[in-house]
């Protein structure tokens, strides 16, 4: 049940046919909000109606508000209203409203879309380990994805790949000159080193060059190579997103197979004249008159006659054009990829791909230490995914150990993943934000061992009391309601945090949640030998409810809850 949308909608339309206010209000009504207020303690919604009619009807905003209110109170559902400030209308709602959505089975709806998102995450590149900088785009990408189904999108999800590229061409020159991987180490170890040995060595570096192009031409020898160690990269890859209980991909669709289509958008740019030569390379010029800042063109082929990651991204929007007819194809990549993704989306309008579809690019900030710069380990090098989710697991083991309890390696596990995904989960994407290991594995404040406890102590609470007789609805003290009515606000969270995208926003609301529950817990006793049946039954249904709508949130973000903490 989203309450917002319900009490938003009644009260707008109840302001729509003010006759002291209807002929002004036309010009306005796209303005008119309704507003969740962030401190509830002088009303549960809030509307700026008056403040953007003071113009125009020559009165001050209080005075408007005054002829508002009695209109108002006539919403059966309205308890109260206030005037605040300059002149916003507050407004609070029944208890008897609250409890007559609260307490049904819909608190949750199913939702049914009838648009197709392509969402455009991972990007991981073969043959490299997967390191801290590739945690944003896995964690926000997948709960984007689970928002997006949860709100009944289609979606489809796309890890595009590196795999056919420069680091391609170094790894293979690395094993032509020292042989095959044996292991995942072997591997991991090849391309940084091969890529060192570039940056000193020309030579290296035009070998490895040519080698590129050579394989994405078809030489059978390097293929051979190539096919040899992408599986185990991509074992590599499967272990990790397991161990961060992340959806699988619908597609694993990189570079390489996007290559096929490339001849296709090559015509296409041609017969439309896009394509420059410039220095034995071709470009995709995409500056405008009315460009302020740098434009670079998109380099379509390098001089060496290699395609180029431009020109697999652009050929891949062509390519889920044609196959996917998306309403949306959103990327979610490094902040420092937003130039890139402008020439890609400008080339794609200028070759007539995606005229009916949005094309948006997420870019997210660092994680840093301490220091501000980009998170490193002890020894100074960039961990891997495997190595941070290591580094917080031991530090949910020292907290359970000096606790004086004992849990199992699975609980332990889950602990750490929320610890990890929700601090990243909880930072506005595009924001850098600081890894402290030991404020993420804190069991108290804004952390995911934090939620995870709560959901927790709920089963905990259900367990216990087991099935009541009654059912019962009593009236609401102070606590019971403000849980209730932040329940009934969850629908719009997820909504906002769709439209902004913005998964942050269900992060935080899922701490906020956390503490209205632990409040309400430990101010209306469910388990005491003093409480009546009725008032039992009645708390033990607020109970269900809150865990109902936390354990949706904690799905979303992709986090699993434990038998006991």
């Amino acid at each position: 049940m989203n309450i917002y949308k319900e009490v938003s909608n009644t009260i707008i339309e109840k302001l729509k046919k003010v006759s002291e206010i209807k002929d002004f209000i036309k010009d306005y009504e796209s303005s008119m909000t309704v507003e969740v207020p962030k401190v509830r303690d002088f009303g549960d919604f809030s509307t700026n109606v008056a403040m953007l009619l003071t113009k125009v009807m020559g009165k001050k905003p209080r005075d408007i508000a005054e002829i508002l209110i009695p209109y108002l109170k006539e919403i059966p559902f309205i308890e109260s209203i206030n005037i605040a400030g300059p002149g916003f209308i507050n407004i609070k709602i029944k208890n008897e409203y609250i409890q007559q959505w609260a307490f049904t089975d819909s608190l949750i709806e199913t939702k049914v879309s009838g648009e197709k998102i392509d969402l455009d995450y991972g990007g991981y590149n073969v043959g490299k380990n997967l390191h801290i900088g590739h945690l944003r785009t896995t964690v926000v990408g997948d709960t984007f994805n689970r928002i997006a189904q949860f709100l009944g999108y289609k979606t489809k999800s796309y890890n595009h790949m590196g795999d056919w590229g420069r680091p391609m061409g170094l790894t293979i020159a690395w094993i032509l000159e020292n042989g095959m991987p044996k292991n995942v180490d072997d591997l991991n170890y090849m391309y940084p080193a091969s890529s060192a040995r570039a940056k000193e060595d020309k030579a290296w570096l035009e070998k490895a060059q040519k080698i590129t192009v050579e394989l994405q031409n078809g030489n059978e020898e390097y293929k051979k190579i190539y096919e040899a160690f992408i599986p185990m990269s991509l074992n590599q890859v499967d272990n990790i997103l397991k161990k961060l209980n992340i959806l699988r991909f619908d597609e694993n669709k990189g570079e390489r197979l996007i290559a096929e289509y490339v001849p296709q958008v090559e015509k296409i740019l041609e017969e439309k004249h896009l394509i420059v030569h410039s220095d034995g390379a071709e470009i995709i010029p995409v500056k405008e008159d009315s460009d302020t800042e740098p434009m670079p063109p998109v380099m379509w082929r390098s001089s060496a006659g290699a395609q180029t990651y431009a020109a697999a991204d652009l050929t891949a929007i062509y390519y889920r054009e044609k196959t996917d007819h998306p309403n949306a194809i959103i990327y979610f990549t490094d902040n420092r990829q937003t130039l890139h993704f402008k020439q890609i989306f400008r080339a794609a309008r200028l070759a007539g791909f995606a005229k009916d579809i949005e094309l948006q690019h997420i870019g997210f900030g660092t994680i840093t230490g301490a220091d501000g710069k980009p998170f490193k380990t002890r020894d100074g090098g960039v961990p891997s995914l495997e190595e941070m989710l290591n580094i917080v697991s031991d530090s949910v083991h020292a907290r359970v150990k000096e606790s004086g309890k004992e849990l199992p390696n699975d609980t332990i596990e889950m602990i750490a993943l929320a610890a990890l995904k929700f601090n990243d989960l909880m930072h506005d994407v595009k924001s850098d934000y600081i890894f402290d290991v030991e404020s993420v594995t804190n069991f108290e404040g804004r952390t995911g061992p934090y939620i995870l406890y709560t959901a927790v102590r709920l089963n905990s609470i259900i367990k216990k009391v087991g099935e009541t007789k009654t059912e019962s609805k009593q009236d609401l003290t102070s606590e019971e309601r403000d849980l209730l009515i932040f329940l009934l606000d969850f629908e719009r969270v997820v909504d906002t945090a769709f439209e902004r995208r913005a998964p942050y926003l269900i992060a935080n609301y899922s701490y906020d949640l956390c503490k209205l529950i632990n409040t309400f817990y430990h101010n209306c006793p469910i388990l005491r030998e003093d409480v009546d049946e009725g008032t039992k039954a009645h708390r033990l249904h607020i109970v269900k409810q809150s865990l109902k709508v936390l354990s949706t949130a904690i799905d979303l973000m992709g986090l699993r809850v434990p038998e006991e903490m």
